[in-house]
């Protein structure tokens, strides 16, 4: 319950969920997850965005739709465009060199070097001023910068909304902006990832408690639901400040802790 309400809160703030799924149960000394519970709780987040998001990924889908049939290009059918174009980088990426993403950059010493560097980042691009544009004034290349972006998130520790968002406030989107891009860039990355855990889980002989990983998949939905909720409404008051200091005390923490 605690590990999937955690991966709902922390999928969608800047503050790396996949950091906190590998820290939180070597710190509790907790057996590890397993590959069925992860899928369950990505399916969860996945649920709560596709949720949150439906009136507008219905309207990108059909303008998507009617723009390869010859209609006319609108702000959503490019919007839709620009979520399949910034995903690219990122499952390439993952695909090729998926084994050392899992054995070599799982450390406590990258998640803590990958904390406290990518909060920085954060900081010095929300300062960046001004913050004027939408997500629907992005241009290709500024979707591919974004997505190369994105790429960088399968480092633990990075936060893959986290640097999504870093690198829409530093092509200048406002807060909110940036964040909803985000959001919707979330929806294939966490499909394609679940989609790839689950052929994976075909091959293993783990058993499954399927009450255990409902469980874990409402509660991820529900926690992730808010969290969007929530984070859309404030963050443009707040700022990503409370984000950069809780991911630099929790580096400082981590180093403390491994030295």
């Amino acid at each position: 319950m605690v590990l999937a309400i955690v991966q709902g809160l922390t999928e969608f703030l800047p503050i790396s969920s996949s950091a906190h799924l590998i820290l939180l149960p070597l710190v509790l000394q907790w057996p590890d997850q397993g590959l069925v519970f992860d899928i369950a709780v990505h399916v969860g987040t996945l649920i709560a965005v596709m949720v949150y998001f439906r009136k507008e990924l219905v309207v990108m889908a059909m303008d998507w739709i009617r723009s390869l049939t010859g209609g006319k290009s609108t702000g959503n059918s490019r919007l839709a465009w620009w979520v399949i174009l910034g995903t690219i980088p990122a499952v390439t990426i993952g695909y090729l060199f998926k084994d050392m993403i899992e054995t070599d950059l799982r450390s406590p010493w990258v998640i803590a070097i990958a904390t406290i560097g990518f909060a920085l980042l954060l900081w010095v691009a929300d300062a960046k001023k001004p913050k004027t544009r939408n997500e629907y004034q992005l241009t290709g290349g500024n979707v591919l910068l974004i997505g190369c972006f994105q790429a960088l998130a399968l480092i633990p520790g990075t936060s893959r909304s986290g640097i999504t968002m870093t690198a829409a406030l530093l092509l200048g989107l406002s807060r909110e902006s940036a964040a909803r891009f985000s959001f919707l860039l979330s929806i294939p990355i966490i499909l394609a990832s679940g989609v790839l855990q689950t052929l994976e889980l075909t091959a293993s002989t783990q058993s499954v408690d399927w009450s255990a990983l409902l469980l874990a998949m409402v509660l991820s939905a529900i926690s992730a639901g808010l969290c969007i909720h929530l984070f859309l409404r404030l963050i443009d008051r707040i700022g990503m400040l409370p984000f950069v200091i809780y991911r630099l005390l929790l580096g400082v923490v981590l180093i403390a802790l491994l030295v």
